[in-house]
Protein backbone atom coordinates (compact mmCIF):
# COMPACT_ATOMS: atom_id res chain seq x y z
CA UNK A 1 0.00 0.00 0.00
CA UNK A 2 1.05 3.65 -0.96
CA UNK A 3 2.43 5.57 1.79
CA UNK A 4 2.08 9.47 1.33
CA UNK A 5 3.15 12.14 3.87
CA UNK A 6 1.07 15.48 4.35
CA UNK A 7 2.77 18.11 6.53
CA UNK A 8 0.89 20.51 8.40
CA UNK A 9 2.46 23.91 7.61
CA UNK A 10 1.12 27.36 6.69
CA UNK A 11 2.13 31.09 7.96
CA UNK A 12 2.77 32.29 11.40
CA UNK A 13 1.65 31.33 15.04
CA UNK A 14 -0.07 33.51 16.67
CA UNK A 15 1.51 32.25 19.87
CA UNK A 16 4.54 32.03 18.30
CA UNK A 17 4.38 35.16 16.71
CA UNK A 18 6.83 33.69 13.72
CA UNK A 19 5.82 30.95 10.78
CA UNK A 20 7.04 27.65 12.76
CA UNK A 21 7.73 25.84 9.32
CA UNK A 22 10.85 28.50 9.56
CA UNK A 23 12.03 27.64 12.78
CA UNK A 24 15.45 26.48 12.99
CA UNK A 25 15.98 22.72 14.16
CA UNK A 26 20.02 21.92 14.63
CA UNK A 27 20.63 24.01 11.23
CA UNK A 28 17.66 22.77 9.68
CA UNK A 29 14.01 25.23 8.79
CA UNK A 30 11.50 22.79 10.49
CA UNK A 31 9.35 22.05 7.21
CA UNK A 32 12.72 20.40 5.62
CA UNK A 33 13.50 18.77 8.87
CA UNK A 34 9.70 16.95 8.78
CA UNK A 35 10.12 16.38 5.10
CA UNK A 36 13.24 14.18 5.72
CA UNK A 37 11.48 12.48 8.75
CA UNK A 38 8.54 11.76 6.62
CA UNK A 39 10.41 10.02 3.69
CA UNK A 40 12.89 8.03 6.52
CA UNK A 41 9.82 6.44 8.01
CA UNK A 42 9.19 5.41 4.23
CA UNK A 43 6.87 8.16 2.48
CA UNK A 44 6.54 7.90 -1.49
CA UNK A 45 5.65 10.98 -1.76
CA UNK A 46 5.47 14.52 0.29
CA UNK A 47 2.88 17.64 0.55
CA UNK A 48 3.30 20.47 2.75
CA UNK A 49 -0.09 22.27 3.13
CA UNK A 50 -0.14 25.73 3.56
CA UNK A 51 2.27 26.90 1.54
CA UNK A 52 5.56 27.24 -0.37
CA UNK A 53 8.65 26.03 1.13
CA UNK A 54 10.04 24.93 -1.99
CA UNK A 55 8.59 21.77 -1.31
CA UNK A 56 5.14 20.24 -3.68
CA UNK A 57 2.68 22.06 -1.74
CA UNK A 58 -1.29 22.93 -2.17
CA UNK A 59 -2.37 26.33 -0.49
CA UNK A 60 -4.88 26.45 2.27
CA UNK A 61 -7.98 26.18 0.30
CA UNK A 62 -9.70 28.95 3.08
CA UNK A 63 -7.86 31.16 5.13
CA UNK A 64 -8.07 30.27 8.82
CA UNK A 65 -10.06 27.09 8.05
CA UNK A 66 -7.56 24.91 10.25
CA UNK A 67 -5.95 21.44 9.41
CA UNK A 68 -8.60 19.62 8.05
CA UNK A 69 -9.06 21.99 4.77
CA UNK A 70 -4.81 21.09 4.18
CA UNK A 71 -5.68 17.49 4.78
CA UNK A 72 -8.59 16.96 2.52
CA UNK A 73 -6.70 19.08 -0.30
CA UNK A 74 -4.11 17.53 -0.23
CA UNK A 75 -5.13 14.13 -0.03
CA UNK A 76 -2.82 11.46 -2.04
CA UNK A 77 -2.18 7.99 -2.07
CA UNK A 78 -4.34 5.45 -0.03
CA UNK A 79 -2.47 5.94 3.37
CA UNK A 80 -1.37 9.14 5.07
CA UNK A 81 0.95 9.81 7.41
CA UNK A 82 -0.08 13.17 8.27
CA UNK A 83 2.41 15.37 10.83
CA UNK A 84 2.82 18.71 11.92
CA UNK A 85 5.73 20.92 10.76
CA UNK A 86 5.90 22.85 14.47
CA UNK A 87 6.46 19.28 15.94
CA UNK A 88 10.28 19.00 14.16
CA UNK A 89 11.66 17.25 17.58
CA UNK A 90 9.99 13.94 16.50
CA UNK A 91 11.76 10.69 15.21
CA UNK A 92 11.36 7.71 13.00
CA UNK A 93 11.13 5.60 16.07
CA UNK A 94 8.09 7.89 17.49
CA UNK A 95 6.13 6.49 14.50
CA UNK A 96 6.75 3.12 14.34
CA UNK A 97 3.16 2.25 16.25
CA UNK A 98 1.75 4.48 14.09
CA UNK A 99 3.19 3.19 10.71
CA UNK A 100 2.03 -0.66 11.92
CA UNK A 101 -1.59 0.51 12.75
CA UNK A 102 -3.84 -1.67 11.12
CA UNK A 103 -7.61 -0.72 9.90
CA UNK A 104 -8.13 3.19 9.33
CA UNK A 105 -5.14 4.07 10.97
CA UNK A 106 -4.13 5.43 14.39
CA UNK A 107 -3.40 9.01 16.38
CA UNK A 108 -1.53 9.67 19.17
CA UNK A 109 -4.04 9.78 22.79
CA UNK A 110 -4.45 13.32 23.31
CA UNK A 111 -2.67 14.80 20.36
CA UNK A 112 -3.63 13.79 17.77
CA UNK A 113 -0.44 14.56 15.53
CA UNK A 114 1.53 12.91 14.01
CA UNK A 115 -1.25 10.49 12.91
CA UNK A 116 -2.04 7.76 10.16
CA UNK A 117 -5.32 7.72 8.21
CA UNK A 118 -6.24 5.25 5.31
CA UNK A 119 -8.20 7.60 2.29
CA UNK A 120 -10.73 5.64 3.09
CA UNK A 121 -11.79 6.20 6.35
CA UNK A 122 -11.91 9.79 5.61
CA UNK A 123 -15.61 10.32 6.07
CA UNK A 124 -17.28 12.07 2.91
CA UNK A 125 -18.62 14.45 5.30
CA UNK A 126 -15.89 15.78 6.16
CA UNK A 127 -15.06 19.79 6.41
CA UNK A 128 -12.60 21.87 6.34
CA UNK A 129 -14.21 23.43 9.49
CA UNK A 130 -13.80 20.29 11.10
CA UNK A 131 -11.49 20.25 14.41
CA UNK A 132 -8.30 18.01 13.91
CA UNK A 133 -10.21 15.71 16.64
CA UNK A 134 -13.66 15.26 15.22
CA UNK A 135 -11.75 13.51 11.80
CA UNK A 136 -9.98 11.23 14.56
CA UNK A 137 -13.47 10.23 15.73
CA UNK A 138 -15.26 10.01 12.72
CA UNK A 139 -12.38 8.00 11.29
CA UNK A 140 -12.00 5.47 13.92
CA UNK A 141 -8.47 5.82 13.96
CA UNK A 142 -6.90 3.60 17.24
CA UNK A 143 -5.89 5.76 19.71
CA UNK A 144 -2.03 5.04 20.29
CA UNK A 145 -0.75 5.70 23.87
CA UNK A 146 1.90 8.33 23.94
CA UNK A 147 5.10 6.64 25.02
CA UNK A 148 6.81 7.76 28.09
CA UNK A 149 8.55 11.13 27.78
CA UNK A 150 7.69 11.41 24.00
CA UNK A 151 4.70 14.14 24.79
CA UNK A 152 7.25 16.97 24.47
CA UNK A 153 8.66 15.80 21.04
CA UNK A 154 5.21 14.70 19.50
CA UNK A 155 3.45 18.35 20.14
CA UNK A 156 6.31 20.41 19.73
CA UNK A 157 7.09 24.23 20.15
CA UNK A 158 3.78 26.06 20.44
CA UNK A 159 4.94 28.64 22.63
CA UNK A 160 8.00 30.26 23.36
CA UNK A 161 8.59 28.54 26.07
CA UNK A 162 8.32 25.18 24.31
CA UNK A 163 10.49 25.94 21.90
CA UNK A 164 12.93 27.03 24.92
CA UNK A 165 12.61 23.59 26.42
CA UNK A 166 12.86 22.04 22.88
CA UNK A 167 15.94 23.75 21.62
CA UNK A 168 19.36 21.56 21.95
CA UNK A 169 21.76 23.26 24.16
CA UNK A 170 25.27 23.15 23.03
Amino acid sequence: MTLNAIILAGGASSRMGEDKALLVWDGVRAVDRVVALAKAAGADAVIVSGGDYGHPFVPDPEADAGPVAGILAAMTGERLLILAVDAPTIAVPDLTLLLAADGPGAAYEGLPLPMVIERSAIPPEAQGSWPLRRLVERAGLAALPVPGGAMARLRGANTPEELERLTPKF
